[in-house]
């Protein structure tokens, strides 16, 4: 067995017991984090010596080899960061799980404020708590902040590359500057639709009291569609959505590989999300029903992922089952399967609706989908400039809340720039899946047809595709369907010209 092989094998285990932690912490079953021992427990699979190994192998290797080996390597890397930063982290997540406000005479965990704020029904509520949650988490900017450096220091150790913006891109293999001028100038030729479906749908969700620029706490209750949600019923998110992913062939209930936790906790962390632990045995999908379209929503997003990782070819190396460059591929998969929730055919046939209603229903789904497209597209913005002076990071928050209340209309506050960043530029992820998810769509409709949504073809597509696991790249993806990566016209035709 090579060096390589060795350390993929204990990779395995290292990042299955990791994400169990990750798990327990984040569901609520635990409240206190204990990744560091497990950490520790691996100290010896992440060191300098065994990085340095990995690619002095990389160097000579080629074609698929030479890819598994860079993504060891990054792993390695990512290994050596938890190790050295492992105590920090828990003590930050131990003090954010521990943190609690006072809300009406009644004390609520942090995250269980967090989730609150979607289902208050009163404008003012929401305005209070939502204050009172921004204040206590911005009190643990300076220690993420902190971590951050260190993060940022250690990354540019080990790949020898001192500017962030270039590392990432050099892994993704994205011009990053590039693809965010591409996305401002979708955003641009969005900005009359997007003012129009605002401006409907804002001042209905909201009603008269909500001030010209609402704060962006109240984008948790918008996406909940909370004043619909007698429609949307948290009882029926699960059955619904099962039905929806079952007229594409996939038997999720059935799938043993799927661990679903659907269960409400106080210190559950609100977004749904999925943790890989072993793919495709082991993997978990994680929401947490509030009642209202995004329970739906955020179910068919994490199936997505989770049919994806489930789906691969046990056959294929660890490395192309687990690993990947970035999270673009995987989030082509959830956006395409959370899409069928602006068909208003899925509206009229499983919430027995008119044809106009469903309509109305599938053009609310279109409001949210440009507001979130937007709000991501002018996050990149901000994350380049931030990390392009990461030296100065603190002077950039006023330019994070700036950035996003010019996209969506809604106020922002300048110190959620930390809890709002997501490590390795997952925006850009986010934004390539958006403009990818088009063409595959637009792919779907041409091949299978309009009802492509609730056809079975649509799914044997979707299988060959999740056999290969994490293989391959987003803009991969793109050829396959025809399309040159930053062609973002199928997406400005369904988000714009679709009015």
């Amino acid at each position: 067995m090579t060096t390589a092989e060795r350390f993929e094998e204990r990779l395995r285990s290292y990042l299955r017991e990791s994400s169990e932690e990750a798990r327990a912490v984040r569901v609520g079953e635990k409240e206190v984090s204990e990744h560091a021992a497990i950490v520790a427990r691996f100290s010896d699979l992440f060191t300098r010596e065994q990085h340095a190994e990995l690619g002095e192998a990389e160097a000579v290797a080629e074609a698929d080899e030479r890819e598994r080996l860079l993504r060891l390597r990054e792993a390695c890397a990512g290994g050596i960061a938890s190790l050295e930063l492992a105590d920090a982290y828990d003590e930050l997540q131990n003090a954010v799980l521990a943190e609690r406000i006072d809300f009406r005479g009644e004390s609520l965990p942090l995250r269980s404020a967090q989730a609150k704020v979607a289902v208050l029904a009163v404008y003012g509520e929401r305005e209070e708590l939502g204050t009172l949650a921004a204040d206590a988490s911005a009190r643990f900017n300076d220690r993420r902040l902190d971590l951050m450096r260190r993060g940022e220091a250690l990354d540019a150790e080990l790949s020898g590359e001192v500017d962030p913006v270039r590392r990432s891109a050099d892994l993704k293999q994205v011009d990053l500057f590039e693809l965010a001028e591409t996305l401002t100038e979708a955003a641009e030729r969005q900005q009359d639709a997007f003012e129009a479906l605002s401006e409907r749908w804002v001042a209905r969700l909201l009603g008269d009291e909500r001030d010209a620029e609402p704060a962006s706490f109240h984008v948790a209750y918008i996406r909940r569609m909370s004043p619909l949600a007698d429609l949307y019923t948290k009882e029926r998110a699960v059955p619904v959505c099962l039905e929806t992913l079952g007229r594409l062939g996939f038997d999720l209930a059935g799938e043993s590989r799927i661990r679903l936790d659907l269960d409400d906790r106080p210190q559950k962390n609100p977004r749904a999300c999925v943790i890989a632990s072993d793919p495709p045995e082991l993997v978990h999908l994680i929401t947490r029903a509030q009642g209202g379209l995004h329970d739906y929503q955020a179910f068919l997003h994490e199936a997505g992922h989770a049919l994806h990782y489930a789906g691969c070819d046990p056959a294929l190396p660890y490395t192309f089952r687990r690993l990947a460059r970035d999270h673009a591929l995987t989030e082509i998969y959830s956006f395409l399967v959370e899409s069928v929730s602006r068909e208003p055919g899925w509206h009229a046939e499983h919430f027995t609706l008119r044809a106009d209603e469903a309509e109305e229903r599938a053009e609310s789904t279109r409001f949210l989908e440009v507001l979130l497209f937007r709000r991501y597209a002018a996050k990149l913005g901000f994350e380049l400039e931030l990390w392009s002076d990461f030296e100065h990071a603190p002077d950039y928050a006023p330019v994070y809340a700036e950035r996003l209340r010019e996209a969506t209309g809604f106020r922002y506050r300048p110190d959620g720039y930390l809890a709002d960043l997501d490590d390795g530029f997952y925006s850009a992820d986010y934004l390539r899946a958006w403009i990818r998810t088009a063409q595959v769509r637009a792919h779907l409709r041409q091949r299978v047809g309009a009802d492509w949504w609730e056809r079975a073809e649509t799914g044997e597509f979707l299988r060959g595709l999740f056999r290969e696991g994490t293989r391959p790249s987003s803009e991969e993806i793109a050829a396959r369907v025809g399309y040159d990566p930053l062609d973002t016209g199928p997406l400005l035709d369904e988000l714009v010209l679709a009015q």
